[in-house]
């Protein structure tokens, strides 16, 4: 292994001792993206003991060996450094050997934003006049540490995109940057050994992984459109006492209370079969997933998270829950970070600073829990990418007893696993190194800011579609719910609610369907395909006469006839 040092940070290059200098070169090319030889390699950091590809001489010759740290220098000019790399990634371009990905709507949008926080002229501080800048006005740039611990609350986690900005600021505008995910596996290919158990080397060995709390968040606050959405989602848990699970669709926005933020905002809960009980909770196999996330994207949503309940009531005639999740006790279980990494690896990030074409992922976690004051709380969550790796790569398993504990598997004949540390203080007040066996799940938790506001929902029309479009059984039990019957559960009946309102003040009449007497629904399905469409372009777009239209149709006739 060989250390080499670029003005960017250091990349470790494989190499044996026979190896020639032209071949390293090229693998050095390579790991840092040069497209041609537009840089120098030299073995002192002044610039001294320069190795050229002209040099038909091993690396042992040269009496380069295992652990030596050699230093790199682009060789071109700063205005012309197109020629020789890839184009700096503060300018869009993706590094070398990423592919070509199209990137979220948002991501497009916030590349091409300034970013910086702007400050005014201080009036005790500033002594210029009112077109200078000095220290005390100057814009700041949007990862600023000192700015986001001023906040109201505090900002632990700069945004993603400011992270980036900070990755690709400088005089080099970030030629070196690329976003590459952690792999905990044995790298394929390897040739000079047999394949574990019985062989593994430094080459195909993945490194050893020290758990450290992420700077920065892929989402910076989850808002719910409307308060009804996420109170309708707690009936279940008030009229039966089961926990209960559901997916949350919406949109992607600009949060604007930070710099440079991504908000996941709500506007639907689609909620799957599922059976829950008072302590748990068990996710089926839904076969209309597919055709409620078709019915969401023409809706303008997607699915962005997940939510799930941890109410125990603790009074009932005061309507109190038992607040369980604190500093005490634990935010989220090891089991959930689990769960939570499992479906953020389902739903990744697409980045164009990766070499894979993702980085992190954007879907939340929402739970609702009793407060400090014993009402019913809602908090958000991600998990760190590093937790992504450890799940997905199957090295976390969770402790039976203690839900605050993760566990980092250990080797076996099917599986190696690299060693997982974390950093902890001891009773002495130092830094220390400690295998995470048990691992506290802390260092894997990423919180993220949630408010509850009202404003226009599309949600309603989700489910209530769903239901029309792909009729599922009615069931009597209670604790396990088929897409048909959700969200709109209660009173024995399933209310499709206003699937279309605060729209100019029109508003459709509410459908009811009874649980006692299930409709045949199934013959609405040859024709609701294509009629349907019309009804969701006018709920994206709050078209109020296209509602209107759309009402008056033979085909809302039809289903108002079905239904009745």
């Amino acid at each position: 292994i060989i250390r080499v040092q670029s003005p960017e940070g250091v990349k470790r290059i494989t190499a044996t001792k026979r190896e020639t200098v032209a071949t390293f070169l090229k693998k050095v090319a390579k790991e840092f993206g040069f497209r041609n030889n537009g840089f120098s390699v030299y073995t002192n950091r002044n610039r001294t003991g320069e190795i050229t590809a002209s040099q038909n001489k091993s690396l042992n010759l040269l009496k380069i060996k295992h652990g030596d740290m050699l230093f790199l220098y682009p060789s071109s000019p700063a205005g012309s450094s197109s020629e020789t790399m890839d184009t700096s990634v503060s300018q869009g371009l993706r590094p070398a050997g990423a592919p070509q990905v199209v990137e979220d709507e948002i991501d497009q949008y916030l590349i091409k934003q300034d970013g910086k926080i702007y400050r005014n002229r201080d009036q005790q501080l500033c002594r210029h006049g009112p077109l200078g800048k000095c220290v005390h006005c100057v814009p700041l740039e949007p990862f600023d540490e000192d700015y986001l611990n001023h906040l109201e609350p505090p900002v632990k986690h700069m945004s993603f995109h400011a992270y980036i900005r900070k990755l690709t600021g400088g005089a080099d505008k970030g030629k070196f940057v690329a976003l590459e995910n952690i792999s905990c596996k044995i790298k394929s290919g390897c040739e000079g050994h047999p394949p574990w158990p019985e062989g593994i080397c430094t080459k195909c060995q993945p490194s050893a992984i020290t758990l450290n709390r992420q700077k920065y968040r892929h989402v910076d606050n989850i808002m719910f459109e409307n308060h009804t959405i996420a109170d309708r989602f707690l009936d279940f848990w008030r009229k039966t006492g089961n926990q209960h699970l559901g997916y949350l669709y919406g949109r992607y926005t600009e949060h604007k209370d930070i710099p440079l933020g991504i908000r996941a905002e709500v506007a639907a809960i689609y909620e799957p079969p599922q059976i829950g009980t008072q302590n748990s909770l068990e996710i089926l196999e839904d076969p209309k997933a597919e055709v409620v996330d078709e019915i969401a994207a023409k809706l303008g949503l997607r699915k962005v998270g997940w939510i799930f309940t941890d109410l125990v009531s603790e009074d009932t005639r005061k309507g109190t829950v038992r607040y369980s999740r604190n500093k005490d006790t634990y935010y989220l279980s090891a089991e959930e970070c689990i769960t939570a990494g499992n479906f953020q690896n389902q739903q990744p990030n697409i980045c164009r600073l990766s070499p894979d074409g993702h980085f992190g992922s954007k879907f939340v976690t929402v739970v609702a829990t009793g407060g400090p004051d014993n009402q019913v709380h809602f908090e958000g969550y991600q998990v760190s990418n590093q937790c992504m790796a450890l799940v997905r790569d199957e090295c976390l398993l969770p402790c039976r007893d203690a839900p605050e504990l993760g566990y980092a598997k250990e080797s076996s004949s099917e599986q190696y696993v690299p060693d997982v540390f974390y950093k902890d203080i001891d009773k002495f007040g130092n830094e220390i190194t400690q295998l995470a066996r048990p691992l506290p799940v802390e260092y894997l938790i990423i919180d993220v800011s949630i408010h509850c506001t009202y404003l226009l929902a599309a949600g309603d029309v989700v489910c209530l579609l769903a239901a029309i479009k792909n009729p599922a059984p009615f069931s009597d039990s209670a604790d396990q719910v088929g897409c048909a019957e959700m969200p709109f559960l209660g009173g024995g009946t399933l209310r499709a609610g206003n699937i279309f309102k605060n729209i100019s003040g029109s508003e459709i009449p509410v459908v009811t369907i009874t649980r006692s007497e299930p409709p045949n629904l199934g013959e609405a399905n040859d024709f609701l395909t294509d009629s349907i469409s019309l009804l969701l372009e006018a709920v994206r777009t709050k078209n109020e006469e296209l509602a209107q239209t759309w009402k008056k149709s033979e085909q809302w006739a039809t289903i108002e006839q079905l239904c009745s």
